[in-house]
């Protein structure tokens, strides 16, 4: 192993020595250089290989090329490369191969070869590296698209591409994104041809027998692969996006129109092709002269979005669904959101947009979501008969929502209106139990304000005595808080005292009462220590911060800190896992004074 390494090693000398003869390293800098690469050189040759030790080795090369190039630039130096950089580059190539040999599954490792050989210019071990890449692969498209479109792009080699894309779809006949991208490729093919003649006809060059082929530049190659595509790939959403990428193009309008023929033919039942044809009425030209006045221009978008509508209309005449009204719905929202200073534009719009809302919903097709959306647009108009009936209406078809009665009851809050103590009683009663807690709130939150101080304790009450523990505990919290903010201490202490045996609990229980007891003028000790004894009981185990509190009351004024060493002792036999170290640690900074 030693000879191996020694070889090695010695294989670097020139390259050395040339760093130092030029002024880029001093002597100094080359023995170290030296003593590292032996050292890598040695991990590298153990009998069993570790990947990590081959990744420093890279990355020790690398570091070693780029201060080269800094050094190159500090001084201005740029010859001798090929005695220099290029030995190093062969270097790691070859260290990379090795490692990629022995890890063939990691696929990180070949991408960080590929983009390693694309910074340093080395584009023959770019197609190897390829090659090598996706031949154990195969079954990974990404990879074939980027080796395609790196063939196309760093070699400039558009057949390679295409034989490339055509052994991907041998491995990948149904995959969208390899139709999508060789689509792509043949286009950028075609339109690279017609820059080449362009260039050749403005320089009046002679090209002899060589002729550009008019089918290649008019993008029959691309029109090849739609078809082939849209036979084995059904759905009007995967030839929408072959047609974006063909508008990329200013020669396919041949091709855009087939296309689109074959949208408007075979894909009406899909609402997506309703919504993109909509949406193409909006990218129409108009007349020039009425766009020099906001007011014209307002006027042109009313059109456009008219013209929108009247295609979702006639979608929904054929594609009456819920999928549709959504499109429908969705495109109305999104024009409604835009900014316009014309009022008559502004009111078209929301008027265009409550009435699909309410349509979709008198058709029990407007989904859950808008429901919000539509109350939002009532409540900003001052409507609140229509937000009354809109969130009743929400709350009978999607009687089983949490998000739908907190919205409902959170505008009825807003406006103050409706029976709410038997609409909170109807919510809790129609959602599941395991969901009410943002219900629950949203009562305790209305009751403080709106009831009687009697009313909100028997509701807090209620809700301590929840089936539900999320519920329970954090009810127990709000009726603690409740309790201080309306009685003061005794109140808090007393509600304290009454829940500290009933289970769940939370450790803001706790913490808050304690917080409570130390914001009296002469907190008792004693109180304190039931408080953190109480705490312990239920989170003693895991939360190390707890110990620390009490330990720091006991250090103070009012403690005894002869009580810490035993309180250290328990939370060392108690606390587990992580919560001992950090317990530790805490402990010690507390000790001396730095927490």
């Amino acid at each position: 192993m030693a000879e191996v390494i020694q070889l090695r090693v010695e294989e670097r000398i020139p390259e050395l020595e040339q760093l130092e003869r030029v002024g880029l390293f001093t002597s100094k800098e080359v023995k170290s250089l030296i003593k590292r690469a032996t050292a890598l050189e040695y991990k590298l040759q153990r009998l069993i290989l570790n990947k990590e030790d081959f990744i420093a080795y890279i990355q020790y090369e690398i570091n070693v090329l780029e201060l080269v190039k800094k050094r190159r630039e500090h001084i201005k130096y740029n010859f001798k490369r090929e005695e220099i950089e290029f030995p190093i580059v062969q270097r790691i190539n070859g260290v990379f191969k090795r490692a990629t040999n022995k890890w063939k599954s990691d696929v990180q490792l070949w991408l960080s070869h590929i983009a390693f050989c694309k910074k340093w210019a080395t584009k023959t071990h770019l197609s190897k590296v390829f090659s090598a890449m996706i031949a154990i692969h195969p079954d990974k498209s990404g990879l074939w698209i980027m080796a395609a479109k790196s063939e196309l792009e760093d070699m400039n080699s558009s057949e390679s591409a295409r034989h490339l894309f055509l052994r991907a779809l041998r491995f990948h006949p149904e995959d969208k994104k390899v139709f999508q991208e060789y689509f792509r490729m043949e286009l950028l093919h075609a339109e690279k041809l017609r820059k080449q003649k362009s260039m050749a006809e403005e320089a009046e060059m002679d090209l002899g027998e060589y002729e550009f082929s008019p089918e290649l530049m008019s993008g029959k190659l691309a029109e090849i692969v739609y078809k082939e595509a849209t036979e084995k790939i059904q759905g009007a959403e995967f030839i929408i996006s072959l047609l974006n990428i063909a508008a990329i193009f200013d020669f396919t309008k041949e091709l855009q129109d087939t296309i689109l023929t074959d949208i408007q033919s075979k894909y009406t039942e899909d609402c997506v092709t309703w919504d993109f044809l909509a949406r193409r009425e909006l990218e129409k030209p108009s007349a020039g002269e009425e766009l020099s006045t906001a007011k014209g221009r307002a006027s042109d978008i009313a059109r456009r979005e008219e013209r929108c509508s009247l295609v979702y209309e006639e979608g929904l005449q054929s594609l009456n669904t819920e999928p549709m009204f959504t499109c429908y719905a969705a495109f109305c929202l999104e024009r409604h959101r835009r900014k316009t200073n014309v009022q008559e534009l502004k009111d078209k719009r929301e008027q265009r947009l409550q009435g699909v809302f309410q349509r979709a919903h008198d058709s029990s097709m407007l989904k859950e979501a808008f429901y919000k959306n539509w109350l939002q647009i009532l409540l900003a108009a001052g409507d609140a008969e229509g937000v009354a009936r809109v969130a009743m209406a929400a709350t009978l078809r999607y009687s089983q929502s949490v998000s739908t009665w907190t919205l409902r009851l959170q505008m009825l809050m807003q406006l103050d209106s409706g029976d709410l103590k038997t609409l909170f009683k109807e919510a809790l009663e129609c959602i599941s139990p395991k969901e009410s807690l943002p219900v629950w709130r949203l009562q305790v939150q209305w009751s403080t304000g709106s009831q009687s101080p009697e009313e909100t304790e028997a509701l807090l009450k209620r809700g301590v005595l929840s089936a539900v523990p999320a519920v329970a505990m954090e009810m127990k919290e709000c009726y603690l808080d409740w309790s201080s903010a309306t009685g003061g201490y005794k109140k808090a202490r007393k509600t304290f005292v009454s829940l500290h045996e009933s289970r769940p609990f939370s450790k803001t229980f706790f913490t808050k009462m304690i917080q409570i007891e130390l914001e009296q003028a002469s907190p008792k000790m004693s109180n304190l220590r039931d408080c953190y004894e109480r705490a312990l009981r239920e989170f003693g185990t895991s939360d190390e911060d707890l110990w620390l509190g009490y330990i720091k009351e006991e250090l103070g004024t009012r403690g005894q800190p002869e009580n810490c060493g035993m309180l250290y002792w328990r939370a060392m036999k108690l606390l587990e896992g992580e919560s001992v170290e950090r317990f530790v640690s805490n402990y010690t900074l507390l000790q001396t004074g730095h927490l």
